[in-house]
This record gives structure tokens, C-alpha cells and sequence, in this order.
């Protein structure tokens, strides 16, 4: 029965009195603790002793001198009456002065039932009484003129903002859906409303949001009530990354500028977490002048550096490679201190950082080391690609893609620079070698066992069938004629219905075709939105090839 008291000596007060006082007695200290409530200073500490004499008329033994806060004092004297009266079971009729409800009280001063509310967290005090068989709040006349002469500023400035009528409420809706339709958003409408209407814009706000959750049939704003789930706090921060100014933002999820700020760094800070920081521990890190010392300038080798020979004949990605000078011992050691170090740096730093409360200084700091991380290890990694050629040649055959091959060094060439130790002397070329090589040893014989495992005995006779293929010239040349017609047809369509045709179809040929809700995340609206519009750009698109003659099968 009892609830949150701040005081546990008046909490134990008001049981003991709840158990053992008759009703006669439990309503004189009603009427004392209320009068005591209009005496307190908020701001002054007052004894237990005397907060119990006052109400009950005796001073206690215990707890005599326990000092009580004046802010907290009022809060569980209020509770101390209403739980009090309760247990008397006192009716309103039998009270001997005019008891209000709390909804006869908001009508006398015209201010809403949360107004009440908040008044009676202020100081006015309510009593739990009996009202027609059924025990609710009331306010004695006596309280309600008491918190009045105490509080008369705040009584006459909740009484200016009434209530909203019904009338009033229907047109709010019906302007705020006009103004929507030509392209509002949510903030937008209730700062204009509520400048109309000389109310405030939380109330315009409200009232809009009220009618979406009672009508979501005929909601205003369909897509921004309730809570922001994950999809869309991330949709808000790759906008914003992408660009997006936070006023586009707040017109577009119809949210404040406090919450487009918080959702930013909350999926900001989520990403800083999850960044792989994780760094091979040496001693000088934590010494001092370990920043001077591991973030210097590059040290210049003794003798120039010979350009490598290219071979002739090569492909554009292995000429590329002989580009990019060898690195020397100590550049080489002063590339991975210098990469671990800063990762040391991040790290350490992202212990600092509060996912509830992220500090924009903070994250910059930690994002900006993550990027010369990245640039470090790309910088590391361009002067050992020719190491990744150099050991896939020896293990190609005949049946492999050697640039299969080099690809799957690389990736084995990356996972070593994340777990070298410069510190113990040897050099990047041997740890990696080995590392690459192991990584072949295990994944090649794994894929002949798999080939050998599906072969059937179908290959041989696919081998010995003679192949007819057709002339690659013709087909080329009807393979650009078809492009230049679907590219013809597109133009028939606006920016957003070709960026969906050609996201969906993989029109691009630089990615894969998108699902729709791929789509959608990349435009920025839902998977059913991009449902839609693909249906429309698609009939535009058969009518056009069907003007042209142009069969649409791969659009299908």
C-alpha cells in the first residue's frame, strides 16, 4: 500500500499509524500533516522529532534527530495523507466541507487533468475518500484555497491555457492534414498551428500525435508514430552522412532537432564500438613521448630505391603493383608501430566513451585515428601485394583462376598485418609468407576433395561433345544493340524510377541486383514504397518497348 517515500523513518510513520491508529485519529493527523504542509521550506532540513510531534502529538524515541530535507518532507507528507485517508474510508459526503474530483476541479479552473496532476506534485494536497461507494481522489475546498493563495501565478497561467474544445481539435486535424498533403512536415505544421492558434507547439504536437494513435486508418502522419525503430535511426544516420542537413531530416521523419542530433550519435557511438580496434600491446605505447616517437615521419632509406623492372605483357592490376616501392627494415617496423600505436590510442580512448552519453568531441577523435588506421594498413599492404603474386604463382595449376588465387592471398595477407608482432625483430615478409602459404595449403585441397566429391560421370561426355558456339562478333554487336535500347526506354522514366529499374534489374553491371528492401535503405523510404513505384516504372516500360518492338524478358 505504501509507496516510494524519500524519508524511510516516515514511511515506517505512516504504517505504524496505518495499523494501529483508530479512524478518529488517523483523520486529526491528516488534518495536522496538512497543515504542516503549508508551513515547510523546501530548502531547509527539518528534525524528525519535530515532523512526528506535529502529526501525531507525541516525540518519538527513535530516530529523533534523523534530519529531513524540506523538498522531501513535502513529497511524503502528501503521501502520508492521501495513504492515510485511505485507510480511514472516510466518505466525501461525511467530510463537513465541499470535496472536488479531480475532473470537477479542472473544469472550475479550465485546465486539463495532467495540469491537476502536476499541481498536486507542487504541493496541493488530495485526500483518497469514498465517492459513491468507490474510494477516489478529492480535494477539500479548504486545500484547494490554500494551494491557490500559495501558488496564485501558477493557477492564473495554467487557467489562460484551457482546454482544447472539440471544435477546436477538428480543426487543428483538418489543417494540419492540408498542410501535409502539400508537402509538410510534422514540425513544420505545429509551429505554423500553433502561431494560428496561440497555443503552444507541444500542444499542437500532441494533439496531432493524439488523433494518429486513435485513428491510424486516417492517420496525418502515418510513418512517425511510436518510437524510431532501428532501421530508421539508421536511415537518419547514413543521410546524414550521405549529406543530409538535420533540417531535411526533421522535416523528413518529422522528429526535433534534439532527437535527430541524439539518434545521429547513438548509431555514431554503436559503430565506434563495434570498430576492430584490437592492437598487438607494446611497452613504449604507455611511455612518455610514445606519440612523438611512434607517429614521426617515415624513415628515409640509406640508399634510393630502385624502381622495379615491370615486366612486359602484364595485366593492369599486377603492372600496378611494381608502382609501389619495397619497404626497408625500418620502414617497415616504423609502418607497424605506428599501426598499432594508433589503435592503441583508439582503443583506450573508446574505454572513455558512454553509448548513453557520446560526446561528439570524443568520437571525432576516436574516427579520426580509425581512419589513419585504415590508411596505415593500406599503406603496409600495397608494398607486399607483389609477396601475394609471387607465392600464387608457385601454387596455380593448370585448373585454378590465378587471380582466384591472388585474391584469397590478400585476404590472408590483411589477416597477418592485423596479427604481426614488429617488436620481436623478424621481417613482414616471412611471417606473411608462411601465413599465405598456409592458407593455400588448407583451402586448395579442401576444393579438389569438393570437385572430385560432385563429380559425375557425365563431365567426361560434356568434355568429348563437340561445342558450338556462335560467331562473338555477332553477338557482341547484338549485345550493345540491346543496351542502346534499354537505355533508350529508360530516359522514359524519371531519376528515382530509373535508379529502382536499375538497382532492382542490375542494370549497372557494377553490382548485383538489389532486393527491395536494399533499395529502399539506399532512397531512403520503405520496401513497399519502392514495391510501388517499381510497378509503375515497369508499365512505362512496356509501353515504351512496345512502341519499339523491344522485348522486355530480362525485365520480367
Amino acid at each position: 500500500m505504501q509507496r516510494d517515500y524519500q524519508s524511510p523513518v516516515l514511511r515506517d510513520l505512516c504504517d505504524q499509524q496505518i495499523r494501529f491508529a483508530p479512524r478518529v485519529k488517523k483523520l486529526q493527523q491528516v488534518e495536522a500533516a496538512e497543515r504542516l504542509i503549508s508551513e515547510i521550506d523546501p530548502q531547509r532540513e527539518y528534525p524528525y522529532e519535530y515532523v512526528c510531534f506535529r502529526i501525531t502529538g507525541y516525540r518519538p524515541e527513535a530516530a529523533a534527530q534523523t534530519k529531513i530535507l524540506g523538498v522531501d518532507l513535502l513529497h511524503d507528507l502528501r503521501l502520508l495523507v492521501e495513504d492515510l485517508s485511505d485507510s480511514a474510508d472516510m466518505a466525501a459526503d461525511n467530510i463537513g466541507e465541499q470535496v472536488l474530483t479531480v475532473e470537477e476541479l479542472a473544469k472550475q479552473f479550465n485546465v486539463s487533468t495532467k495540469t491537476i496532476s502536476r499541481w498536486r506534485e507542487l504541493g496541493l494536497v488530495s485526500r483518497r475518500l469514498v465517492f459513491d461507494g468507490r474510494k477516489r481522489v478529492g480535494f477539500l475546498r479548504s486545500s484547494v484555497d490554500r494551494f491557490v493563495k500559495n501558488n496564485h501565478d501558477r493557477v492564473a497561467r495554467g487557467a489562460r491555457f484551457s482546454q482544447l474544445t472539440d471544435e477546436q481539435r477538428r480543426d487543428i486535424i483538418d489543417r494540419a492534414r492540408r498542410l501535409a498533403s502539400a508537402g509538410g512536415g510534422q514540425s513544420e505544421i505545429s509551429r505554423r498551428l500553433a502561431k494560428r492558434a496561440g497555443r503552444s507547439v507541444e500542444t499542437i504536437r500532441s494533439t496531432i500525435r493524439q488523433f494518429d494513435k486513435q485513428h491510424p486508418e486516417l492517420a496525418i502522419f502515418p510513418d512517425l508514430t511510436g518510437p524510431l525503430t532501428e532501421a530508421q535511426k539508421t536511415r537518419i544516420y547514413q543521410a546524414f552522412k550521405r549529406g543530409a542537413s538535420v533540417d531535411k531530416l526533421i522535416k523528413q521523419f518529422g522528429r526535433t532537432k534534439t532527437t535527430i542530433y541524439r539518434v545521429i550519435n547513438e548509431v555514431r557511438a554503436a559503430r565506434i564500438v563495434e570498430l576492430p580496434l584490437d592492437f598487438i600491446p607494446n611497452q613504449r605505447f604507455s611511455r612518455k613521448g610514445a606519440e612523438k616517437a611512434c607517429l614521426g615521419p617515415m624513415p628515409q632509406s640509406d640508399t634510393a630505391a630502385k624502381k622495379a623492372r615491370r615486366p612486359s605483357g602484364l595485366p593492369p592490376y599486377l603492372a600496378s603493383l611494381y608502382e609501389m616501392p619495397l619497404l626497408t627494415r625500418e620502414q617497415e617496423a616504423h609502418l607497424f608501430r605506428k599501426y598499432n600505436f594508433l589503435k592503441y590510442r583508439a582503443s583506450k580512448l573508446r574505454e572513455q566513451l558512454h553509448p548513453a552519453q557520446p560526446r561528439s568531441s570524443l568520437m571525432d577523435e576516436i574516427e579520426s585515428l580509425h581512419q589513419k588506421v585504415v590508411a596505415t594498413k593500406n599503406e603496409i599492404a600495397r608494398a607486399n601485394l607483389r609477396l601475394v603474386v609471387s607465392i600464387a604463382k608457385r601454387h596455380v595449376t593448370p585448373d585454378q583462376n590465378f587471380f582466384e588465387l591472388v585474391s584469397d592471398g590478400n585476404m590472408s595477407l590483411l589477416r597477418a598485418i592485423e596479427k604481426f608482432d614488429f617488436a620481436r625483430g623478424n621481417k613482414f615478409s616471412t611471417y606473411a609468407s608462411w601465413a599465405i602459404m598456409k592458407n593455400f595449403a588448407r583451402t586448395i585441397p579442401g576444393e579438389f576433395k569438393h570437385r572430385d566429391r560432385f563429380r559425375t560421370s557425365q563431365e567426361e561426355l560434356f568434355a568429348a561433345t563437340q561445342e558450338h558456339r556462335g560467331n562473338p562478333l555477332v553477338e557482341e554487336g547484338a549485345q550493345h544493340q540491346r543496351e542502346a535500347q534499354i537505355e533508350r526506354i529508360l530516359r522514359r522514366l524519371d531519376d528515382r524510377e530509373q535508379k529502382i529499374i536499375i538497382g532492382r534489374f542490375g542494370l549497372d553491371h557494377a553490382q548485383e541486383p538489389q532486393t527491395l528492401k536494399e533499395v529502399g535503405a539506399t532512397l531512403g523510404v520503405t520496401k513497399e514504397r519502392i514495391r510501388q513505384i517499381e510497378a509503375r516504372a515497369l508499365s512505362k516500360l512496356r509501353q515504351a518497348a512496345k512502341e519499339e518492338n523491344i522485348l522486355l524478358d530480362a525485365l520480367e
